[in-house]
């Protein structure tokens, strides 16, 4: 992300020279992932002219939501990323930061998928659809049975996003879903891209059909941790559609990113059927748990505005953790997952998918130690 800012007093700067450099949040889905806690670093420009001395790390949202009152010496602050795509034209972007405010027309509420009219999308439980991982604590594969217990506890959602094709999951959700749940499927592993069509087409015929299927992804948050670029991007999903199509699925297909990651890298609309975003309003650090909701609804309009308003956009994964460190305002707990949940429900449900079913207690702590406790019904 290259993100510059004009600051037009000497104080803010000085103040912000002093600050810690923000850490972001990247969640881990599969059970061999390294959780990435990454940082900006920042160079200060005065006048044209770089410092002598190297520059310290600034806090982003202090320069951000500072007012500055007296016109000084314009400075400006350049926080560029620190990892980047080798060889790479766009810059990756940062999971979560700071939401200024933005003045953007109203987005549509987004439908996805297949489905004719967002109202239709919203079940008993408030939301689009919810996202599912078929892993014990230890990390080993659930059983059938045991997915069909943990489904029975998700019929009011009528979507369930899964992020891989390993553990049989396809084909035990499969099983285990109501005739009128639909499944929002993944290829998490982007160099095994036939191999998980394959997969996904052997469960469909032997405990299905297509029409189960409301949306396939390519990826999760590749461009935000600095994975591929924004071409790549489009080449896998030319690719996972190519092979879709073959297998018989003509549905959409989507590569899931962060919204900060779209916003930065527009070139993102171009590959997606529609904008399926990640964007959890607890790193955001300025944003309570009741005003989750607003917060997100935000998140969509801007990454509607990004893309000219000419996709839909999709949440498909935010939430509350229960538990964890204190980010600012944001305070995981029991009762601040559910006030966020509903906040959520009530603003912009139609158009996310909550995160998480269970908690994931496979995952390590991660940053904030909040990774293993998103889980909306526990265990």
């Amino acid at each position: 992300m290259l993100l510059t800012n004009i600051i037009t007093t000497s104080a803010i700067l000085g103040a912000a020279l002093a600050a810690p450099a923000p850490r972001h949040h990247q969640h881990q889905h599969k059970r061999d992932e390294v959780t990435t806690t990454l940082r900006n670093a920042v160079t200060v420009v005065v006048n044209g002219a770089a410092p002598t001395a190297a520059a310290q790390p600034i806090d982003e949202s202090a320069v951000l939501n500072n007012n500055a009152d007296a016109a000084t010496t314009p400075v400006t602050t350049t926080l560029a990323p620190a990892n980047t795509v080798a060889q790479q034209a766009t810059t990756p972007a940062h999971t979560e930061e700071t939401a200024t405010s933005t003045t953007a027309a109203a987005a549509p509420v987004s439908t996805g998928g297949s489905s004719s009219s967002s109202s239709s999308n919203v079940g008993a439980g408030g939301a689009k659809g919810i996202t599912y991982s078929p892993y014990n604590g230890d990390g080993s594969c659930k059983s059938t049975s045991q997915v069909a217990s943990d489904l029975a506890q998700l019929t009011d959602y009528g979507l369930i996003r899964l992020y891989g094709v390993d553990c049989d999951q396809v084909a035990n959700v499969l099983q285990a879903k109501s005739s009128s749940q639909k499944l929002f499927l993944g290829i998490f592993y982007v160099d095994q891209i036939q191999n998980g069509v394959d997969t996904m087409k052997a469960a469909i015929d032997q405990y299905g059909s297509w029409s189960d299927v409301d949306t396939v992804s390519v990826g999760n948050e590749l461009v935000n941790g600095g994975q591929a670029s924004t071409g790549q991007v489009g080449q896998y999903i030319s690719t996972a559609r190519s092979a879709l199509q073959s297998a018989g699925y003509s549905g959409p297909v989507v590569s899931v990113d962060t919204f900060i990651a779209v916003i930065n890298n527009p070139d993102l609309c171009n590959y997606s059927d529609y904008m399926a975003i990640n964007a959890h309003a607890y790193f955001d650090q300025n944003t309570a748990a009741e005003n989750a909701g607003p917060w997100v609804l935000q998140q969509i309009q801007r990454v509607w505005t990004a893309c000219g308003g000419n996709k839909e956009v999709v949440v498909t994964e935010s939430g509350w953790p229960s538990q964890g460190q204190t980010y600012g305002v944001a305070v995981p707990s029991k009762e601040n997952q559910a006030a966020a949940i509903s906040s959520i429900k009530d603003t912009c449900g139609s158009s996310t998918v909550l995160f998480n079913a269970f908690n994931d207690y496979w995952k390590a702590d991660g940053y904030l130690d909040v990774e293993k406790y998103w889980g909306i019904y526990g265990n």
